[in-house]
């Protein structure tokens, strides 16, 4: 008669881990230490929140003016035809590899993109005293602008950095993580849907010597409303004359006029009239690379014998900052960039393609003014096409914006900014119709 075989080594291990992790399950838990008065739950985004709401919403006329990316007539993204070539010769070109780029980026997208914000004929590249970093599109231009004036900037009396009221949300969020504080000035209107400068101009002159004064130099996020030249000359002699640091967030290059040197004049006038500044650009809307995070900043010093070395310092702090937050920055859109921006011929085909874009969207500012006007409706509607740019701010109360949400399924955000680009030949005619509903309160 056959003895039992005794228990295999791989089964008494199973019983053994088994028995283990009944017990720890058995033992009284840990609770964590990130208890909700240390990490309370945060709102979610509004505008991540609003796209999500309207992707589930099955409404055949849905209408999405939330988006801030372009769509083409028939609601679609667009990827640049200029784009696809550069896209094509890149993955064409043999020499092609996934090595780390250097701590300060693509050294011919960060020398071109200077150029193109400052202009080629510009005094501070000429005289050496512009450095520039690759960033992770403009939200990272602006986190290590700020990153760099909360670490370096003399506060002395604590001064604080300045946005316009209303600004790209994005703005608060940044500055607060670096701890700089926060104040406004007054921007928009809303008895003229214009430029308050009144106000813009008195609070800017009022803030304490020194202050951060940070500007949208173009297509202003979300009002899309602009200071005309002479107003831009008049803020810089203000600017000067409290001792304020400027900070330019450009996002829009190209994409607001068509134009992309008219869209960087008050840069360019800052810089010639001798200020030390810093900019944020951004490549996701005029380059359409709105994933591939492109992007640069420039930090300008002002004229002066010492600028070329003081330049050169700011340059090496930037660099220990830039590898402490990403070591060195992504590739691929750079290259794409890089490669239209050094090649006349694909430069050429760009700015086509930014006046295709820019154009759309003006036809669809008139286009939405002509048939509002047509159907009476209540209030005048003239800032529509006074505006550029990518966003409009129709005026529409918070209680309007749900009403269009809730019956029309018609998203944007709270405060009334619509994306124009989200209105094409098919849908402006139900906007319009909507909005007219909407403001007569039937």
């Amino acid at each position: 008669m056959s003895q039992p075989s005794e228990p295999s080594s791989s089964t008494n291990n199973t019983s053994s881990n088994r028995l283990a992790n009944i017990s720890r399950h058995m033992a009284p838990s840990l609770p964590s230490v990130f208890t909700v008065e240390t990490v309370p739950q945060a709102a979610e985004d509004p505008l991540f929140g609003l796209m999500a709401a309207y992707k589930k919403d099955p409404f055949e006329k849905k209408v999405d003016l939330g988006i801030g990316a372009y769509r083409d007539d028939d609601a679609k993204p667009w990827v640049l035809p200029v784009v696809k070539q550069a896209d094509d010769l890149l993955r064409s070109d043999p020499n092609l590899n996934h090595e780390y780029l250097p701590i300060a980026g693509l050294a011919e997208f960060t020398t071109a993109s200077a150029k193109l914000i400052l202009g080629s004929d510009s005094p501070a590249l000429e005289e050496n005293r512009v450095v520039s970093m690759q960033t992770i599109s403009g939200t990272g231009a602006v986190h290590i602008g700020a990153l760099f004036l909360s670490k370096f900037y003399p506060r002395d009396a604590d001064q604080p950095v300045y946005f316009s009221s209303p600004t790209w949300a994005n703005h608060n969020q940044i500055f607060s993580n670096v701890r700089l504080p926060i104040q406004t000035y007054p921007y928009f209107s809303a008895s003229t849907k214009g430029l308050d400068f009144a106000g813009m101009s008195k609070a800017i002159e009022s803030a304490a010597e020194g202050s951060i004064i940070l500007l949208h130099a173009c297509a202003h996020n979300p009002t899309g409303v602009d200071p005309t030249r002479e107003q831009w000359k008049e803020l810089a002699q203000i600017i000067r004359k409290r001792r304020h640091f400027p900070f330019f967030d450009c996002a829009y290059q190209g994409f607001a006029s068509g134009d992309l040197n008219n869209d960087a004049w008050a840069v360019r006038y800052f810089v010639e009239e001798g200020f030390e500044l810093c900019i944020a650009q951004s490549y996701a809307k005029n380059f359409g690379l709105y994933g591939e995070r492109a992007g640069c900043f420039h930090f300008v010093t002002g004229p002066s014998a010492d600028a070329v070395n003081t330049i050169a310092r700011i340059s090496s702090q930037l660099a220990i900052l830039q590898r402490s937050e990403i070591s060195n920055p992504p590739a691929y859109g750079a290259r794409i960039a890089s490669l239209i921006l050094n090649d006349k011929n694909l430069f050429k085909e760009w700015e086509a393609n930014l006046r295709t874009m820019s154009g759309r969207i003006i036809d669809m500012r008139k286009a939405l003014r002509e048939k509002l006007e047509a159907l009476g409706t209540p209030g005048t509607w003239k800032h529509i096409t006074d505006q550029i740019g990518m966003f409009s701010f129709t005026g529409l109360n918070e209680k309007q914006v749900q009403n269009m949400k809730e019956n029309a399924h018609i998203y944007m955000t709270k405060n009334g900014r619509i994306s124009m680009a989200g209105l094409n030949s098919h849908n402006v005619d139900y906007v319009a119709q909507s909005i007219d509903k909407v403001t007569r309160g039937t």
